[in-house]
């Protein structure tokens, strides 16, 4: 297939690739909804702590392949619907981004919780291009990284700002020369992998504005054992096993 989503997971690293090398990376309506689903079933797989959301190659993605979307009837719902299936997946996510990162494929890594970008990359929001209304949810949760002034100046001019911009602005969490990149990504998702789901799962809730489980959260934490383990382990001087993951149904989780 010439347009898909890759997929595997490696010692607790799910890593999801974005491929479709001949519009550079653009996702079709197909890849739109598939990505929701396959979010679902790495939500509920325990042996999933962290998913990284990459591109084939030299480009993270130019966006949405527009001639695919034709014959949807609300093709910018689906853009939404896979962007909203990202930023509440309950386990660590972060953004590997190299090349261009412009339209939805700003839209995809601004959904993830870290970014992660190479020196080369550019990125932009460009529905001013094709007159198109950019999503309130889409428009908030830019806002929320970058702050109002850089959200309007993307979306007002369609512009591309380089990574040291994307930095400073706070689209970039790291950035790191294109060789490193891969290697850095790596390291840290198995860091993420190793820390507690129970502490990240919580902290992610409550950092994304969910800030009435907190009964909840105590419930999970006092019957989970980790932090038991956690103080063992300082206590120790090693290396914690710790063994909450996310539970499979949980339907006030947003």
């Amino acid at each position: 297939m010439d347009a898909q989503l890759l997929h595997s997971v490696e010692d607790g690293v799910a890593t999801i690739v974005i491929s479709h090398p001949a519009k550079r990376n653009a996702m079709t309506a197909a890849m739109w909804r598939a990505l929701p689903e396959l979010l679902t079933g790495y939500a509920a797989d325990p042996a999933v702590r962290v998913l990284v959301l990459t591109g084939e190659g030299r480009t993270f993605c130019a966006g949405a392949d527009i001639s695919s979307l034709a014959g949807s009837d609300d093709p910018q719902a689906l853009a939404v619907a896979a962007e909203e299936a990202l930023a509440t997946f309950p386990k660590p996510t972060l953004a590997a981004i190299r090349g261009h990162c412009v339209g939805g494929g700003t839209q995809l890594a601004a959904a993830c919780d870290l970014r992660f970008a190479a020196e080369d990359a550019l990125f932009g929001v460009t529905p001013a291009r094709l007159g198109i209304v950019y999503p309130g949810s889409s428009t908030r949760r830019l806002t929320a990284l970058v702050g109002p002034s850089a959200a309007k100046y993307l979306l007002f001019s369609a512009e591309l700002i380089d990574a040291e911009r994307a930095l400073r602005t706070g689209l970039v969490d790291e950035l790191l020369a294109p060789g490193r990149l891969d290697k850095r990504v790596a390291v840290f998702a198995g860091v993420l992998a190793g820390r507690s789901q129970l502490t990240q799962a919580a902290a992610k809730e409550f950092a994304n504005g969910r800030l009435d489980r907190d009964a909840y959260w105590a419930a999970q934490a006092a019957g989970s054992g980790d932090t038991a383990e956690g103080v063992a382990a300082f206590l120790e001087r090693r290396e914690p096993h710790f063994t909450w993951t996310v539970p499979a149904a949980d339907p006030d989780r947003t």
